[in-house]
């Protein structure tokens, strides 16, 4: 999956993508690179900016499930 397909997907990780100083989330690259991908281009820890998504990801799943 590529960034901007996660992004539209999962618009709640763009504040996470962009903590992590992947800002350019509109640039070409983003509709290609996978997030390992941009993230090593930008010397961003993987294992980390991954965990955060997820964490971000599972919040508003059980936001919406608890709703």
């Amino acid at each position: 999956m590529s960034i901007t397909e996660v992004v539209s997907r999962y618009p709640q990780t763009v504040p996470v993508f962009m903590e992590h100083g992947m800002g350019c989330l509109g640039c070409v690259a983003a509709r290609f690179e996978n997030i390992e991908q941009g993230a090593r281009a930008h010397g961003i820890d993987v294992d980390k900016l991954i965990e955060d998504l997820n964490k971000v990801v599972a919040e508003e799943r059980d936001s919406r499930d608890n709703a």
